[in-house]
């Protein structure tokens, strides 16, 4: 099995003609029907029931991380080292987060720390982002209707994936990354003509009505992103991945999760915001 998801792509078990990597005979166990199965010597293999307990731990974090950056950040409105505040954490997480997330998703072997030190920092910036967005339209509970937003939008496309059939194929695949890694190119050669003010308004990413049909395209990308996650899933349970390895899956789940949840946050403050 391999996987051209971004953030899969760089697994080790993985050798691209269907199966698992397993040379060692010692790494085989042997199930209840008498078939090998491959998993890591002395660790258990990967699950449904594991990767769902890595993914709560994971979002758990980010969460807790959120939320007490959201406390830290102040009243916004009222105060405007408050408001500096809350954009150098929005910047520093959202920095840092990049550039834990490019070195898991280029790593091997996945680390649980790195994932989990991930997990902070995005919730950092998310606490901060959503705290912004919620002063700038008056109206926290914006944040709520995000929320409630994303876990529609991942139930509906676990639901379809699983009702439907859904079958990810290659050419499906190849079409979905080639198109997420041109919407995260546009993305940050939007930011650059941004600060350099070559374009105005944001650009692109802008509080407008392009802005709004950016966004829009960006939660179908990631819609699509959720299906390759579940896949990845579906397929690594099956070919008996090692357990660490639901750390990977944990750890794209929260990446689309939170890419999800920022992009429906912005559709509501175009539509609300003046």
């Amino acid at each position: 099995m391999k996987s051209s998801n971004p953030v899969f792509a760089r697994s080790a078990e993985f050798n691209g003609r269907g199966g698992a990597v397993a040379t060692d005979p010692s790494q085989w166990q042997v199930d209840l029907n008498g078939s090998p199965t491959h998993t890591e010597r002395g660790a258990g293999r990967m699950t449904i029931d594991t990767t769902v307990e890595k993914t709560a731990i994971t979002l758990g974090v980010l969460i807790a991380a959120a939320a007490v950056t959201w406390i830290a950040s102040g009243d916004l409105g009222a105060d405007g080292s408050a408001a500096s505040k809350a954009y150098g954490l929005a910047m520093g997480g959202a920095i840092i987060g990049l550039v834990l997330s490019l070195v898991n998703s280029f790593k091997k072997i996945v680390s649980p720390p790195l994932v989990i030190a991930y997990a902070v920092f995005e919730g950092v910036f998310v606490g901060a982002f959503s705290k912004i967005i919620a002063a700038w339209v008056g109206d926290p509970s914006i944040v709520f209707q995000a929320v409630v937003g994303t876990m529609v939008a991942f139930g509906g496309t676990l639901a379809a994936y699983k009702f439907f059939n859904i079958q990810v194929t290659a050419k499906f695949r190849k079409i979905v990354t080639i198109s997420i890694f041109a919407f995260v190119g546009a993305t940050l050669i939007n930011l650059v003509l941004s600060m350099t003010g070559v374009v105005d308004d944001g650009g692109i990413r802008g509080y407008n009505t392009l802005g709004l049909v950016v966004s829009a395209a960006a939660v179908v990308l990631a819609v699509f992103m959720l299906i390759m996650d579940f896949d990845y899933i579906e397929q690594g349970v099956a070919a008996g991945l090692p357990e660490r390895e639901s750390w990977r899956a944990a750890f794209g789940l929260t990446v689309t999760l939170v890419w999800l949840y920022i992009e429906i946050l912005r559709i509501l403050a175009i539509l609300r915001g003046d």
